[in-house]
């Protein structure tokens, strides 16, 4: 764990302002946890979505949704987690930040059953991780040591019913279908060739093929 504290001068200064310093102490000392529990990597491996908040460099931030199907994160020991890097736009935006700022925030929610839980730590990437095997369509692997884990007050989670998984989820023996903006002239020549469906015959823009 951090030997950072939780609150910064501006949070409690916020606190002071508003009178919540005790409980926020409270909080801390209740809901704040440095090793998974059993109902923590329940919540996590059943969820099919997070969200990842990162930092470049200079502290300037940057947020993305990440998705799978559900077990794509998984709790790995007391304080790991891991989750696969799937093919996207190539702009690597979050995992560029963790090459130069390996501190991350996720926030997993359960939008039917209105809860979620916050995991704060430090990630490292990798091409060469063993995991990869066990993730079809991976390219990285991501692996996180928590430092903070907690869940967060739900009144303000809207419900909302998963109506189906995405298609372009990635699972063992299917090729998910191709995304449409790939297939687009304002992008086609600027793709790798390995994503380019004209140069291999690739007609799985037409929708979910399954692999021979």
């Amino acid at each position: 764990m951090t030997d950072k504290p939780l609150y910064h001068e501006g949070m409690r200064r916020l606190q002071d302002e508003r009178d919540t310093r005790r409980i926020a102490d409270r909080l801390e000392q209740v809901t704040v946890h440095t090793a998974f529990t059993e109902e923590d990597r329940a919540f996590i491996e059943n969820c099919a979505m997070f969200f990842l908040a990162t930092a470049d460099i200079d502290g300037k931030p940057d947020c993305s949704y990440k998705g799978g199907l559900p077990g794509f994160v998984r709790v790995l020991d007391s304080d790991t987690i891991a989750f696969p890097d799937y093919d996207g736009n190539g702009m690597y935006r979050s995992l560029g930040n963790i090459l130069v700022n390996p501190y991350i925030g996720l926030l997993f929610i359960d939008f039917e059953n209105a809860q979620r839980i916050r995991v704060n730590g430090k990630a490292q990437v990798s091409a060469d991780d063993p995991l990869r095997a066990e993730y079809p369509g991976s390219v990285f692997i991501i692996r996180v040591k928590a430092e903070r884990i907690f869940p967060n007050c739900p009144r303000y989670i809207h419900k909302m019913q998963l109506v189906e998984h995405s298609v372009y989820a990635p699972k063992a023996d299917y090729t998910p279908p191709v995304p449409g903006w790939k297939t687009s002239d304002n992008f086609r020549d600027a793709l790798p060739a390995r994503d380019r469906p004209e140069d291999k015959g690739d007609d799985s823009k037409d929708g979910p093929v399954k692999k021979p």
